[in-house]
């Protein structure tokens, strides 16, 4: 089988390839760098839209996300059909419930707070009008990508464990979900060889709370960790960042369910599994 996928540099994508290399032929396509106009399809069995622009630290005009989230894929995904593609899976992600919601489902009312979330859920309703007979579009909802060398917060946290000995954040009770690079890959090879539309879930069969998360991780790096309830801590991170506020205390469950039902699937390791795999770079 044949793939073209764009964001091949990005974690998932690259990851993805140097998973899958033995089994797949894989075409590379960077919207950025080549226009879409005279992109030859022939011969592609299934477009695996991994490219996004993701939040920024510094907020970009709403216009850059809707190019690079809506405008690209869905102008790919219109090349593709024409081409004779039979399947265009997007890389969406959980951002599209919006805030507020401590469970959610593939029936999940989606309620974007943030340009990238809203780009996305965009993106996905315009992507579901292209299908047709012999056009599948499957879209892939993960929450935060986990794993060997994975950008974003998970390693400032590894840093965090492995320098600090006494953390301002114990005793809290969430469950936030989380999806490993490997149960990720392992899913979106699922759905290429189920060639299902429809839209499916990530995430890993356990939610862990972050006193928990913490205390996994220093076991792995063997470090002794003393965790400590600071409400004043808790109170000012609210005010000055409800972001990293939220993350932190706040729950965000994934159900998968319908996803592992609808496709047969299982993930392929469990939640300690995955940490001792990250935290050892594997």
């Amino acid at each position: 089988m044949k793939i073209l996928i764009t964001g091949s540099s990005g974690y998932v994508g690259k990851s993805f390839i140097e998973a899958y290399k033995a089994k797949y032929e894989f075409c590379k396509f960077s919207l950025l760098n080549k226009p879409l106009e005279g992109l030859c399809l022939d011969g592609i069995d299934v477009v695996l839209h991994c490219a996004a622009l993701v939040h920024q630290v510094k907020e970009k005009p709403f216009q850059e996300y809707y190019n690079v989230n809506v405008k690209y894929p869905v102008n790919l995904a219109k090349e593709a059909k024409k081409s004779g593609v039979k399947q265009f899976i997007f890389i969406s992600t959980v951002s599209v419930y919006g805030e507020g919601k401590a469970i959610v489902t593939e029936e999940t009312v989606c309620n974007p707070s943030t340009a990238y979330g809203k780009s996305k859920y965009m993106a996905e309703v315009e992507l579901k009008k292209l299908e047709g007979d012999n056009f599948v579009v499957s879209i892939i909802r993960p929450p935060m990508v986990y794993g060997a060398n994975a950008p974003g917060n998970m390693g400032a946290l590894i840093n965090l464990v492995d320098r600090v000995r006494i953390i301002p954040l114990g005793n809290i009770v969430n469950e936030r979900s989380f999806v490993n690079i490997k149960n990720l890959l392992h899913l979106i090879d699922c759905v290429i060889e189920n060639g299902k539309s429809g839209l499916f879930l990530a995430c890993d069969d356990e939610a862990v709370g972050t006193s928990k998360l913490i205390e996994l991780i220093a076991k792995v790096l063997g470090k002794k960790v003393t965790l400590i309830s600071l409400p004043l801590f808790k109170k000012m991170l609210k005010v000055i960042r409800p972001s990293m506020h939220e993350s932190l205390y706040g729950s965000f469950q994934v159900n998968d369910d319908f996803t592992k039902k609808e496709l047969n699937y299982k993930n392929k390791i469990g939640v300690e599994e995955g940490i001792r795999l990250m935290v050892k770079g594997k």
